[in-house]
């Protein structure tokens, strides 16, 4: 008799968030990706979320009415919506917590006013929001991910917005950010056939902005980079070894009781097939 059970297939793509979470530490990609372990929504990540969806119905209103005013009234709408398409975002505030979930709402609104310092969105009309982009290196592999805004010049020019809803990085750590931009970067230079001129990071907590202009050897390189990155997973994958990294991220870590470095017990690791090159 012969067991007809399969080994679930991986599919062969890359995002800069799981590229990020391998860099760091390759368990927590294996729990994220391959274990699919849930966690538990933050307020500050739901809040960042509500600030991402209020900006993007923001554009698609008439370019006069794009105001603060206007924005902090999209506010209950969104929280609204959030709080009924996830069920951990709904669990964040208890009927007994109405006061937390006032001061954290009057957090969002912040956040929202210190974006209407750095620029005025009715003078911007953005060519793509919240634009899901990818493009294959080499067949049946995938590198992509989802895009806060492109703005496009009339002269073709392109720049790469993302939002951050927390103060920038000290220098020291600027290059892991630029990184997740300069991946956006090389996927649009793939599917556009230009080099976007700016990528721009805006940081609410602190309304300072990070900008990096690529060149096509950057974009090439980072290419290189992230085709090795992919080698190493599937090496992983093939070992079934996806080590611990411990560092000062630790503290964040929801899967921290299941991590062998701090005296946990991971679940048993999945057999898997990778998905074949279509």
């Amino acid at each position: 008799m012969t067991d007809s059970t399969e080994a679930p297939t991986y599919r062969r793509s890359l995002s800069p968030s799981r590229a990020g979470d391998f860099q760091n530490c390759p368990l927590l990609y294996r729990f994220r990706t391959i274990d699919r372990l849930p966690e538990p929504a933050s307020p500050a990540m739901v809040r960042g979320t509500l600030v991402h969806a209020v900006l993007e119905d923001l554009f698609a209103e008439p370019a006069p009415v794009r105001t603060l005013e206007r924005a902090v009234d999209l506010l209950p709408s969104e929280w609204e919506q959030l709080r009924q398409s996830d069920p951990r975002t709904a669990e964040l505030f208890t009927a007994e917590q109405a006061a937390e979930e006032t001061a954290w709402l009057a957090s969002a609104i912040d956040l929202l006013t210190t974006y209407f310092t750095m620029e005025d969105p009715r003078y911007l009309e953005p060519a793509a929001r919240e634009e899901r982009v990818s493009y294959e290196p080499e067949p049946g592999l995938s590198f992509g991910g989802i895009v806060d805004r492109i703005d496009v010049a009339p002269d073709g020019r392109i720049r790469v917005v993302d939002y951050k809803s927390g103060a920038s990085p000290n220098p020291a750590f600027e290059g892991k950010a630029i990184f997740q931009m300069r991946f956006y970067a090389l996927v649009i230079w793939r599917t556009r056939g230009v080099v976007p001129s700016l990528l721009q990071l805006m940081y609410f907590g602190d309304g300072q902005f990070l900008r990096y202009e690529p060149t096509e050897s950057d974009l090439v390189h980072t290419e290189a980079k992230l085709l090795a990155l992919w080698s190493a997973i599937e090496r992983a994958i093939e070992l079934r070894d996806f080590p611990p990294r411990k560092s000062g991220l630790c503290r964040f870590c929801a899967h921290q009781a299941l991590c062998p470095a701090w005296g946990g017990t991971p679940p048993e690791l999945p057999l898997l097939q990778i998905a074949s090159p279509s």
